[in-house]
C-alpha cells in the first residue's frame, strides 16, 4: 500500500465532478471496490454528490465488505460512514444497511486503550431509519430506543432527532421518557424539549415547565431556554413564575434570557420595567436579556428610553446595543 499515491488517486476521483455520468461511473465503481478505505470513502462521497443512483448496488456491496474485518478494512470507519451518507443522499429507502450501521461498534486501539470509531456511522444510520419504507414503524422505534441509550453523545443526539421525525404519540412519549430518565449531557434533554414543542405545541408546556427546578442544574436551564425558544404564549408566564421564585443570580439570568426569547409583549414589558425600576444587578440582567433584540430598532428605542434615568446602566447599554448599530 505504501507505494501507491493515495492522495493523487483521490484527486483524480475528485476531477470526475465535471465528467459526464457515463465517464464517471466506471472509475467510481472500481474505486468502491478498492482495498483502501480512503479511496472507497471518496468514491462514495462522489457518488452521492453526483446523484449517481446507478452506483447504489456498488455502495451496498462495499458497505457489506467493509463490515467484514472492519478494523482491518476500514480503520476509523471512514468508508462505511461515507457510504451511509451517500445512500441517504441518494434517497435509498431500504433499511438493511442502516439497521446494521445503527448497531455497529468499532473499537480500535489508541494510546492507553480503545476508542469506538463508529459513532458518526451509528448516528447517520439512526437518522436514516425513519425514511425507510420496508420496515414497520414499531421496528424503527425499537432500533431508535437502542440509539437513545447509546454510549456516544452524537448518536444519542441524532436518535432524539430521528424519534422526532417519526412524529405521532409514540415519538412524543419516547421524548418525554428520555427527558424524565435524563442524559449524561443536558443538551440531549434540551433537544428532547425542543422537539416536544414541535410535536405537541402547547401540550408540552406543563411537562417542560416541571423541569424549571434549579435543583436539576443544567437541565433546568435547558428547560428554560426551550420554553423561551418555543415562542408559545403560555411559556412566558411559566418563566416569570420561576423567576419570581429563584434567588441564584446565574439561573435568574438564564430565566430572563428565556423570557426575552419568547418575544411575547408581556414578557418584554416585564424586562423593560426591570430596567426602569429594579435594583442595579437585576436591571443589568434584564438589559442583557433585552440585548437579544439589539437588531430591532423598535425594541432598541424602548430600551434606550428605559435607561435614560438610570446612569448606572448607560455604559452597559452602549456596550450591548450600540456596538452593532451600524452593522
Amino acid at each position: 500500500m505504501a507505494h501507491r499515491q493515495i492522495e493523487a488517486e483521490i484527486e483524480r476521483l475528485n476531477s470526475l465532478r465535471d465528467a459526464a455520468p457515463a465517464d464517471s461511473i466506471p472509475p467510481l465503481r472500481k474505486a468502491l471496490a478498492d482495498r483502501v478505505n480512503l479511496i472507497v470513502a471518496k468514491a462514495a462521497k462522489m457518488a452521492g454528490d453526483l446523484r449517481l443512483h446507478e452506483l447504489i448496488p456498488d455502495l451496498l456491496r462495499a458497505f457489506d465488505r467493509l463490515l467484514e474485518k472492519p478494523v482491518e478494512r476500514d480503520p476509523q470507519c471512514w468508508g462505511k460512514t461515507a457510504i451511509a451518507k451517500a445512500l441517504v443522499t441518494l434517497d435509498h429507502r431500504e433499511s438493511a444497511p442502516f439497521v446494521r450501521g445503527a448497531h455497529h461498534v468499532q473499537p480500535e486501539p489508541v494510546w492507553g486503550g480503545e476508542a469506538d470509531t463508529a459513532a458518526t456511522l451509528r448516528g447517520t444510520c439512526a437518522l436514516a431509519l425513519p425514511a425507510c419504507s420496508d420496515i414497520a414503524r414499531p421496528q424503527i422505534l425499537r432500533h431508535l430506543v437502542d440509539s437513545l441509550a447509546d454510549s456516544a453523545l452524537p448518536v444519542r443526539s441524532d436518535a432524539v432527532r430521528a424519534v422526532a421525525q417519526m412524529a405521532g404519540d409514540e415519538a412524543s412519549l419516547l421524548l418525554r421518557l428520555k427527558a424524565r430518565v435524563g442524559d449524561k449531557e443536558s443538551e440531549v434533554v434540551g433537544q428532547a424539549f425542543d422537539y416536544l414543542f414541535q410535536l405537541e405545541n402547547d401540550r408540552a408546556l406543563p411537562f417542560v415547565g416541571d423541569f424549571l427546578d434549579p435543583k436539576l442544574g443544567p437541565v433546568a436551564e435547558e428547560a428554560a431556554l426551550a420554553l423561551g425558544s418555543s415562542r408559545l404564549a403560555g411559556a412566558a408566564p411559566l418563566l416569570e413564575q420561576a423567576f419570581g421564585r429563584q434567588r441564584d443570580p446565574d439561573y435568574r439570568a438564564v430565566l430572563l434570557r428565556a423570557i426575552s426569547s419568547t418575544r411575547h409583549p408581556q414578557a418584554l414589558e416585564l424586562l423593560l420595567r426591570m430596567v426602569r425600576n429594579a435594583r442595579d444587578a437585576d436591571a443589568g440582567m434584564a438589559l442583557e436579556a433585552l440585548s437579544l433584540h439589539r437588531d430591532s430598532a423598535d425594541i432598541r428605542r424602548q430600551v434606550e428610553h428605559a435607561v435614560e434615568e438610570r446612569d448606572s446602566l448607560h455604559a452597559a447599554f452602549e456596550k450591548l446595543f450600540a456596538r452593532r448599530e451600524n452593522v
